[in-house]
Formats: structure tokens, C-alpha cells, sequence
């Protein structure tokens, strides 16, 4: 039965904790491996686990990204699982969380250091969008090439190894430009400048993520299994066959700020990668991710914080307003069905951020609290953290008009819920 949530207070944030980490190295063991848009630092995810996790414990993560949490769980002992729509978030999460044989791979290394950088003609090369624009001639046999060695690797976890390498070769040869995630292209005279050297960029980046995972190796035993990293969608549920009703321990997660369209682009960022790699969908991603969906009319949420200012957005701009809406449909759906697997006194802890709208501030952190009280959670703590560093300007042009600026996030909120 759920809480009542009529008279659910306002929940400012605690600030008696501090989870900014300004000085932290957040790129220990295997978290450096492939970068990725908007990734929770490691700090918070091993701070929670050792809060409210243990040896042996479930842990979920409902929009697992890269595998920041997982990692951090199963250096803990815990049983992980995660799951993610984006086929390169699940590839980078599985390399990140799986020790290799290093022999096995020091071989692949070096039988590639002596590959010819000519793609076979009769072996299918992958279709990617527009790859004369965004990859030059060459750029694109050494790719092909590079693609059709790794299809020939035997050893499945060897060969993820590679693929994770090739992704970001992929990013470095092509014309995209490296300070952003989203897809923009060089400048001509940059372009004219621009060039990368594919195989020993790959050598270099296959030896980085060796030696992580080597140390990786050191600190996971046996006992600490590999998380499994799923591909369902918690928005349309949760298979109970996979992650049964009340079995998670703790849930530990950083969902997206809002759709993709219009915050965080992991779609584009993700897009030349996974067209190379073959994955379907590449260039539908963003649509496909939580809020792509469109509604025709506001709903109203009962939370009436957020109901107003999605109602002075849409006094502004009733499309913008919608895709706010739209958003939250799907993140309401999904934390209750991610409530549902959370066993009683079990916590589920949301690293969200209060992004910027038409001028309104979403409280999406309250909005959090007040989704898992209609689910029987009490809302523990609101923890406020500064964002030290990220790669997004401090200001925006959220309406494109030459001159009108508005600010970027500069704080996350931790939101943890205990059920009852």
C-alpha cells in the first residue's frame, strides 16, 4: 500500500554532509577506461555502499550508464545488476566490471600492432550516417580495418576489450570536435590539421584499460562475480524472472537530468561509436531514452511543486513544458517499478540534478522524495554537492537568442529513500 503523500513537506537539502570531493581522483581502478556523459563519480557510489550495502547484499542500478555503481559494488562483494539502453553504456559497463586473462589479451595486442591498416573487400564494413562528413578517407579504411580485426577475436571478453579501445579510436580519428559531447564538427582549418594516428592511438588506449583491469584483478576474487548488465527498459518494468519483487538490497543510480533532446546528449555522444561498432538504433538513442516520447496534453502529477512549475513553463512554451512532462511520466513509472524489487528497509539512493527550464527551476531532487513516498519509501536525507568540474559551459542560450543566457547546473542533489 502506498504512503500518503497529501501532506508530504517540502525537503530542503541537508548540507551538514559534504559530497562534493573537489579534490578526489575519479578515475581509480577501471573507472577511466572510456569516458562518458554526466558519470557519477566513484566517491558517491562507494560512500552509499558502504553506508547502506555489504558483503553479499543486492545491489541494482536502474540506468547503470558505464558501470559506476556496479563497479563499486562488486569491489564491495556485493551481488550487482544493472541495466541500460544504450548498447556502448552496457559494453563499457561489462569491460569495466570484468578481470580478463592477460596473456590472452597481451596476444591480441600484439598480433594487431602488426596489422595491415587495409580493410578486406569481400568483409562487410558497418553503415555509418554521413561518414564522409564526419571522417576523412583514410580515417575511414584504418577504422574498417581495425572493425574487421576485432570481428576475427575468438575470446569474447578479450574482444569487448577492444571494442571499448575502438570506441573511442573512433572519436579520435574523426572530425568531431573533442571539448563536447554532442556532435559538431571541426573547423575546415582544424580539420586540415587533424591528423590522428588510429593504431597507435588504440595500442595506447588497449594498455591503459590492461593495466586497469589488471588491478582490477587484484581486488576482485572469485567470490565478487561480474554484475549482469541487462537491457530492459524500468520504464515499461521489470522482469520479475531477472530482478524478482522485493529482493534488491540497494539501489544506487544517477538518473538522466532530463530527455536527452535537450539536456545531456548521450545519444550523439555515443552515436559514431556505436554506428561503427554495428549496434541498431544508434541515431534513434535519445528518442528512445527516458522523456523521448511525446504527449499530446499536460497531466498533472499531485506533487504540487513541481505541478506549478511545469504550468509556468508552459505559460511560456507549452512544447517545452510538454517534453518536462513527458520526462517525468516516464521517471514516475519508473521508480515505481523500481520500488517494487527494493525489499522492505532496503534504500534506494538517486544522484539527480535541478536542471533550468524557461527560466523555472524543475525540483527534481523533491520530485524524487515525493515518487518514492507514493511508493511506502521515507525519505532519509537530501544531500547537496557541489559539481567541481564538468564539461558544459557555465552559462547556456536556452531559447538561441543572440545574448540571452541562463546557467548550467552546478549542484547535484543525493536523495535517499528507505522503504518501509
Amino acid at each position: 500500500m502506498s504512503a500518503d503523500t497529501s501532506s508530504q513537506p517540502s525537503i530542503a537539502p541537508d548540507t551538514a554532509r559534504d559530497w562534493t570531493y573537489r579534490t578526489a581522483q575519479t578515475k581509480p581502478l577501471t573507472h577511466g577506461i572510456h569516458p562518458y556523459p554526466a558519470m557519477m563519480i566513484p566517491q558517491i557510489a562507494q560512500r552509499l555502499v558502504r553506508s547502506y550495502g555489504g558483503e553479499g547484499a543486492a545491489l541494482f542500478d536502474p540506468y547503470c550508464g558505464s558501470g559506476t555503481t556496479l563497479l563499486e559494488g562488486i569491489v564491495a562483494g556485493m551481488r550487482a545488476a544493472g541495466t541500460d539502453l544504450n548498447p556502448l553504456a552496457r559494453l563499457i559497463a561489462r569491460v569495466k566490471t570484468t578481470p580478463v586473462c592477460t596473456a590472452a589479451l597481451d596476444d591480441e595486442i600484439t598480433r594487431f600492432s602488426r596489422l595491415p591498416m587495409t580493410a578486406q573487400p569481400d568483409r562487410p564494413i558497418p553503415d555509418v550516417d554521413n561518414s564522409d562528413y564526419w571522417f576523412s578517407a583514410q580515417a575511414q579504411r584504418a577504422l574498417a580495418a581495425i572493425r574487421q580485426h576485432i570481428d576475427s577475436i575468438a575470446n569474447p571478453a578479450v574482444a569487448d576489450v577492444f571494442r571499448v579501445a575502438f570506441s573511442q579510436t573512433v572519436r579520435k580519428v574523426s572530425w568531431t570536435r573533442k571539448s563536447e559531447f554532442k556532435l559538431y564538427r571541426m573547423s575546415p582549418r582544424q580539420m586540415d590539421k587533424h591528423d590522428p594516428q588510429p593504431r597507435p592511438f588504440m595500442v595506447q588506449k588497449l594498455s591503459e584499460i590492461r593495466r586497469a583491469l589488471q588491478v582490477l584483478g587484484r581486488l576482485t576474487p572469485a567470490k565478487h562475480a561480474p554484475p549482469f548488465v541487462y537491457d530492459f527498459n524500468t520504464v515499461e518494468g521489470i522482469p520479475a524472472q531477472v530482478i524478482a519483487p522485493a529482493s534488491v538490497d540497494l539501489v544506487i543510480t544517477s538518473p538522466p537530468y532530463g530527455d536527452s533532446r535537450t539536456t545531456v546528449a548521450y545519444g550523439q555522444f555515443c552515436r559514431l561509436s556505436s554506428q561503427w561498432l554495428g549496434y541498431a538504433n544508434a541515431g534513434r538513442l535519445d528518442s528512445m531514452l527516458m522523456g523521448g516520447g511525446r504527449i499530446a496534453q499536460l497531466p498533472t502529477f499531485g506533487f504540487p511543486k513541481l505541478d506549478r512549475v511545469i504550468a509556468k513553463i508552459a505559460a511560456i512554451d507549452e512544447r517545452r513544458a510538454c517534453e518536462v512532462a513527458s520526462f517525468f511520466a516516464d521517471y514516475r513509472a519508473s521508480i515505481r517499478h523500481v520500488a517494487a524489487v527494493v525489499k522492505p528497509q532496503g534504500h534506494a539512493c538517486y544522484v539527480v540534478g535541478n536542471r533550468t527550464v524557461k527560466g523555472q527551476k524543475v525540483p527534481t531532487a523533491e520530485a524524487t522524495a515525493w515518487f518514492f513516498g507514493e511508493n511506502n519509501f521515507k525519505t532519509v536525507e537530501i544531500g547537496n554537492r557541489q559539481i567541481p568540474n564538468k564539461r558544459m559551459p557555465a552559462v547556456n542560450s536556452p531559447s538561441n537568442i543572440r545574448g540571452e543566457v541562463g546557467q548550467t547546473m552546478t549542484t547535484e542533489q543525493i536523495v535517499i529513500c528507505q522503504k518501509a
